[in-house]
């Protein structure tokens, strides 16, 4: 199937899970993740009028923008090593990964005087092991340890939920986020406006915009997994 087929499919289920909760459409940031795709299919991708791509590997991340450039918007998601931050600055200027002091701290110190990267902190709502993040728990003291570091903005809280064949079973990590989202720009942090919500996945994304999502990071649903 081809891209402006898929993504086709995927605006009507955002168009539907809009309706039902009450949204916008228009507040959802499709983010097509390319790293199991050849440039050939991301350049379709482009074609079909996607703008905003995702990687979560810094070899793929830095390949992809040297064909495509700055045609789209970057979105480095995964976790991103601190020695290899300065390597993905110039090109990637939204990280969905923050999760530790060393990484906004290397992030201050490869950034030039004024220079801002927008940042979503991720969080491991679910708990689980396998999963990267700081728990809920630890969020006010992070944000607070951020103050130190005005090159990092927060922009908003992301997640990865759970895989499961059931995928209402995902909602209440979802509806988590968004009251930690909710409680966090109440503050009004200069430094974190946090209007953003960073969650769900092909088989999730559209729980996950029921419960107040503004970026989906679609990999399989979109360009495939070729």
């Amino acid at each position: 199937m081809s891209v402006s087929e898929q993504l086709e499919a995927v605006k009507e289920q955002i168009r539907a899970a809009c309706f039902k909760s009450g949204r916008s459409e228009k507040e959802v940031t499709i983010i097509a993740v390319t790293k199991y795709v050849s440039i050939e299919r991301a350049r379709e991708a482009v074609e079909a009028g996607i703008e905003d791509f995702g990687e979560n590997r810094l070899e793929g991340a830095l390949e992809k923008y040297e064909a495509l450039g700055n045609q789209v918007n970057w979105h480095f998601i995964g976790s991103l090593q601190s020695r290899k931050v300065k390597e993905l600055l110039h090109a990637y200027r939204i990280i969905h990964s923050l999760d530790r002091k060393s990484l906004a701290k290397e992030i201050q110190k490869r950034s030039e005087e004024g220079q801002t990267t927008d940042c979503f902190i991720q969080l491991n709502v679910s708990g689980e092991e396998s999963k990267a993040g700081i728990a809920a728990d630890e969020l006010a003291g992070f944000l607070d340890m951020l103050k130190a570091y005005p090159a990092v903005r927060v922009i908003g809280l992301m997640t990865m939920a759970p895989y499961t064949d059931d995928p209402e079973e995902v909602r209440p990590y979802f509806r988590k986020l968004r009251e930690l989202r909710d409680e966090t720009a109440a503050k009004h942090l200069p430094h974190a406006p946090c209007t953003e919500l960073s969650m769900g996945m092909s088989n999730d994304y559209h729980i996950a915009v029921e419960e107040g999502a503004t970026y989906i990071r679609l990999g399989s649903s979109l360009v495939g997994s070729e």
